[in-house]
């Protein structure tokens, strides 16, 4: 049966962990683009082998895993390096999605993804989620949820799609400006209009 899937995505310090953290506690099963990332280059994964034939031993550390300084200072100063990457990498980090997608026995999933749109992963979803703050709010949060600089995080928003754009691609908002409590009731109506939803065949 096909599953249905809520695309959850928002800016750099939106707060998207709060809220798909929120719909676990109902139950739901989280598909992580992050985490899934993290696990297609994982030691001894196809991903980190092929990397390393390509790039050399420099992007290895001692202890066989990926030195990802190392090979973000490769790409960063070398943008066909970036794309041979991201050619690699794309295809691998979708397909494991939607395998853990399948897998999961939730009513519907939610698959969490910062670069939703840019990357045009909201095809394979049934709906979009974006969660939406200030972007003064957004600044203050990162720079002290990550101890970066704030003319840091001007820079990673300026990278990210407008907030505008953002906002006029997604179904449902959720402004996140708030406290829990009022996220929490947020995600609560949400939860039953996705279970709807979900019952309904597309």
């Amino acid at each position: 049966m096909a599953k249905f899937i809520v695309g959850l995505t928002g800016g750099i310090g939106s707060g998207k962990t709060t809220v798909a953290n929120l719909f676990a506690e109902l139950g739901i099963t989280l598909v992580d683009a992050d985490i899934v990332a993290r696990e297609v280059v994982a030691k001894g994964s196809e991903g980190l082998t092929r990397i390393i034939e390509h790039f050399g031993a420099d992007v290895c550390q001692t202890d066989g895993s990926l030195n990802r300084i190392a090979l973000r200072e490769i790409i960063f100063n070398q943008p066909h390096q970036r794309d041979w990457l991201n050619n690699l990498l794309h295809p691998m980090i979708r397909n494991t999605m939607l395998k853990q997608v399948q897998q999961a026995d939730s009513a519907y999933v939610i698959m969490v993804v910062p670069l939703l749109f840019e990357n045009g992963l909201d095809k394979l979803v049934n709906t979009t989620l974006v969660v939406d703050v200030d972007p003064k709010l957004q600044i203050s949060r990162t720079s002290e949820r990550d101890k970066v600089a704030s003319t840091q995080v001007e820079q990673i928003i300026l990278s990210q799609m407008p907030r505008e754009q953002r906002l006029s691609k997604a179904d449902d908002i959720i402004d996140n400006q708030g406290q829990l409590n009022a996220l929490r009731s947020k995600v609560a109506s949400l939860h039953h209009k996705y279970l709807e939803l979900a019952k309904t065949p597309n």
